[in-house]
């Protein structure tokens, strides 16, 4: 799948793991509800472990260990479910300085607006990647509300 950081398509080295793949060596990538259920023996191994949060997770679990991880994975399960942008914007007030990552039903229309809730990173579907889907962080110049990327919204400028 392309992952999209800073505006370009980079090699991804995470691995999204489920319960049949918990030995999996590198760096990986753990849904919140199996690395609860998992925590010590996913601490202990080799690797860089990071989480995957959906709108139906408890985040006080996450917010009270930031720290913990490199890369914390928002699941946009849906096109309709618009969650991921609110969950975003809380790792950013909180104060999260690690790589916040768009997954799951993520499209063209979306990514700009993912950017300026505070995603650091967008991974894309192979079935639906193109590459002028990059012309969609620049299509809209003018905003009318204030946002995690800076950019003053049209009503203050």
């Amino acid at each position: 799948m392309p992952l999209l950081i800073n505006r370009e398509v980079v090699a991804d080295n995470w691995v999204l793991i489920n319960e049949e793949s918990l030995d999996q060596a590198g760096d990986v990538i753990v849904p919140l509800g199996l690395y609860l259920e998992n925590k010590e023996t996913l601490e202990s191994r080799d690797g860089q472990l990071a989480i995957q949060v959906n709108g139906d997770d408890d985040l006080s679990v996450v917010l009270d260990n930031l720290d913990k991880f490199p890369l914390i994975a928002v699941d946009f399960p849906a096109f309709r479910d618009g969650r991921g942008f609110s969950i975003a914007r809380l790792l950013n007030r909180a104060g999260y300085k690690g790589e916040i990552r768009a997954t799951g039903d993520v499209g063209r229309d979306r990514i700009a607006y993912m950017e300026r809730c505070g995603f650091t990173a967008i991974q894309i579907s192979d079935e639906i990647y193109k590459e002028e889907m990059l012309s969609a962080f620049t299509e809209v110049s003018n905003y009318y509300q204030s946002a995690a990327d800076g950019n003053r919204a049209v009503y203050h400028q």
